[in-house]
């Protein structure tokens, strides 16, 4: 050990005392640095100065007129992109966009194509035609750009789609709202029809005998005539408005069912969303159900049951608004059974939310989750998954048939209303002519008479048709149920159908910008470099070393590049934090993890060049390719190839990074703790295969190294 501290003390002395060495010595150690540095602010906010990624835009939509309104999408288009500042859009002509976009002048370019408009207009066709966007991109320009073009496009599609639909839906839910509107206030009128043919049912046995009692006494039946003639105008103005009113109803409803066609995908989209989120909620309590698992870990846990519960209690709860204001349109209440399972299930999520709420109560303060709580709600999470599973199954054959049918029995009553007041307006003119006939009997006499009195059986049988046709109608149908469904507010269920899922975003350990998200990685690859360049520059080998042993002069010169190596660390790291500002947040364990980084690395690369020589050093440049490309220090480590995935548990990047990583977003200890557990056995190992094969593996290599320089090709 004493001479291993010699050999240390006198590398140091000759450094200090050579002002050429010391020169060397402080560019070793600062060179490394500029690496990282460079690197990291060079990729500092890459995804925030898109504006100078040009994307030529063109547009050739000829616009076009529906229902009588004339429309350009393809203008409204560049007018938006106009203000948009998030990448660099240029508006040329379309030749010059595929000249550009050859060359390299643009990235990409989006063509908007003559008819885009007048496709869109199909949605109110018969025959449906969707419009294309037409995006090129040139992939030899650049590996990175296209995937943000790419998003460009995707994103532009996405607006016009979400306006599409909010104005569809808003121009469809604002008829609704009319009829709804219109029905109420003209419901009084409805409401006297149908009062006034019940009056006139109730009267025509009076009507009748004032015929049969004409021939005798006519000025009684003059007198209960004019009565009944003074009111007729009115009976008929009444039963008139009541005709127009339900074919406006009948019109609705038909256009309805082209709504729900649209509505129906929605409910399942959002049946299957909820079913999504119930798997999630039950991966989750498959950890809380897990053995001796920590309080801390079950009320994180619980916090995300309980964002996850209340989503969906959110979404089954407007699936059962929407059934239920359906299914009263229903005589035979087909959507009861659906109606009913949505509530069963929407009453598990509750108590699931219940559940979780005694879990993170009872793990406040520490202490261990109480089991029979965790098995009632695994119980009722099993129980939830089911049903959704069984209404997401049994959506086609089952929901979307009971909709329908609740459509179609509300389109039939309605259609039984109009028919019944068509009828009943037809049948005035019956009675007008009953009436002046009536009155003409009596100037005429008896032969008039005798004519109204055969007319009057077919007159009181449509009358009595009328009649029962409406007490038909009363008893399966309210039709106060109707305006209710139709009165709703446009603009929140035009909003709700463009865009029915939010994005709620948590960042659990947020990086302000990607140069620091990126800083452990160029950091520790920085390190290995700056390894690789003291081996490369200082020698590893002891002018005398015949006076000591092997592991002396090993360990001796080992000291004196772990010294520079430390130093190199200790400048890096300090130079993230305060000369380039790299985001850390936890900034004392990023300097020393640092230094523990170069300590391990420093050791590696001097005991394969120690060893081997040359080819040692042809070894580290080896480990460092494969440490770049297997390491996931950049890509994911789950998209690199299987050969990669399989080396990446053995390297000293894996671990090294991992731990940076941890200290730079916000320290977890027992993921630093089992890196720096990693890494160190990793040192004590190379260390000790440099101890004790240093010099039996030095002779074998130090025999290929004198042949190789007879060459005179290297040194």
């Amino acid at each position: 050990m004493k001479n291993t501290v010699y050999i240390y003390t006198r590398d140091l002395k000759r450094i200090f005392t050579n002002w050429a060495m010391i020169i060397i010595v402080l560019t070793l150690m600062i060179l490394p640095s500029f690496y990282a540095w460079f690197n990291i602010k060079a990729s500092w906010d890459p995804y925030g100065r898109t504006e100078g990624i040009a994307i030529a835009v063109t547009s050739e939509d000829e616009g076009s007129t529906i229902r009588g309104q004339h429309v350009n999408v393809g203008k409204d288009i560049i007018a938006t992109l106009k203000k948009n500042k998030t990448l660099g859009w240029t508006f040329v002509s379309k030749e010059k966009a595929d000249h550009g976009v050859k060359h390299g002048d643009y990235y990409a370019s989006i063509v908007i194509p003559k008819g885009f408009s007048q496709k869109l207009g199909t949605v109110l066709q018969d025959r449906l035609e969707k419009p294309v966007i037409i995006y090129k991109v040139n992939e030899k320009i650049n590996a990175v750009a296209p995937k943000i073009t790419s998003k460009g496009a995707s994103s532009l599609t996405q607006q016009i789609s979400e306006k599409f639909v909010k104005t569809a839906n808003g121009a469809i839910f604002s008829v609704f709202n009319e009829l709804g509107i219109t029905l109420q206030r003209d419901l009084p009128t409805i409401q006297q029809v149908e009062q006034r043919i019940f009056e006139l049912e109730n009267r025509l046995p009076e009507i009748k005998k004032v015929i049969n009692e004409a021939n005798d006494t006519t000025q009684k039946a003059g007198a209960i005539v004019s009565k009944a003639q003074a009111a007729l105008p009115e009976v008929e103005r009444l039963t008139a408005d009541g005709a127009q009113m339900t074919q406006q109803l009948n019109t609705f409803l038909t256009k309805s069912d082209e709504v729900l066609k649209t509505a129906e995908p929605t409910i399942n989209e959002t049946l299957q969303r909820v079913q999504q989120r119930a798997l999630g909620v039950q991966e989750l309590k498959n950890q809380l159900m897990e053995k001796d698992i920590a309080p801390a870990e079950v009320s994180a846990a619980a916090e995300q049951l309980k964002v996850q519960l209340t989503k969906q209690i959110a979404d089954t709860g407007e699936i059962l608004t929407l059934l239920t204001d359906l299914n009263a349109l229903s005589q035979q209440k087909v959507l009861s059974p659906v109606i009913n399972d949505v509530k069963n299930v929407n009453g598990l999520l509750q108590q699931q939310l219940s559940d979780v709420n005694d879990l993170q109560q009872q793990t406040k303060n520490g202490d261990a989750p109480d089991s029979s709580v965790l098995d009632r709600f695994s119980s009722r999470t099993d129980q939830a998954v089911s049903k959704l599973n069984t209404l997401t199954n049994s959506y086609s054959s089952t929901i979307v048939p009971a909709v329908e049918q609740a459509i179609k029995e509300a389109k039939d009553k309605t259609a039984s209303a109009n028919s019944l007041l068509e009828e009943a307006n037809k049948s005035m003119p019956d009675v007008s002519n009953v009436l002046s006939k009536t009155a003409s009997g009596i100037l005429l006499g008896q032969q008039e008479l005798a004519k109204i009195t055969k007319d009057f059986p077919r007159i009181e049988q449509n009358v009595h048709n009328i009649a029962d046709k409406i007490r038909k109608f009363q008893r399966k149908e309210n039709i106060e149920d109707i305006i209710n469904l139709l009165k709703n507010d446009v603009q929140k269920e035009s909003d709700f159908f463009a865009k029915p899922v939010l994005l709620k975003e948590e960042r659990l350990y947020p990086i302000p910008n990607y140069g620091s998200a990126m800083s452990p990685f160029y950091t520790t690859l920085c390190l290995w470099v700056g390894a690789l360049l003291l081996v490369s520059i200082l020698s590893v080998e002891v002018a005398d070393e015949e006076r000591f042993k092997s592991y002396e002069v090993y360990l001796g010169r080992l000291l004196t590049f772990l010294s520079i190596a430390l130093v190199q660390a200790f400048i890096v790291t300090l130079g993230d934090l305060f000369l380039i500002n790299t985001y850390v947040v936890d900034k004392v364990p990023f300097i020393f993890l640092g230094l523990l980084c170069s300590f391990v690395f420093m050791t590696i690369v001097y005991t394969l060049v120690a060893i081997f020589g040359n080819a040692g050093k042809a070894m580290a440049i080896v480990l460092l390719v494969l440490q770049l490309s297997a390491a996931g220090g950049t890509f994911p480590i789950q998209v690199v190839p299987a050969f990669f995935q399989a080396l990446n548990p053995f390297l000293p990047f894996t671990y090294a990074i991992s731990m940076m990583r941890e200290v730079v977003g916000g320290m977890l200890a027992d993921i630093v703790r089992k890196d720096v557990t990693v890494l160190l056995c990793i040192w004590l190992g190379v260390l000790l295969v440099g101890i004790f094969l240093h010099k039996p593996l030095s002779k074998t290599s130090a025999k290929l190294t004198k042949k190789a320089r007879e060459s005179k090709l290297i040194h």
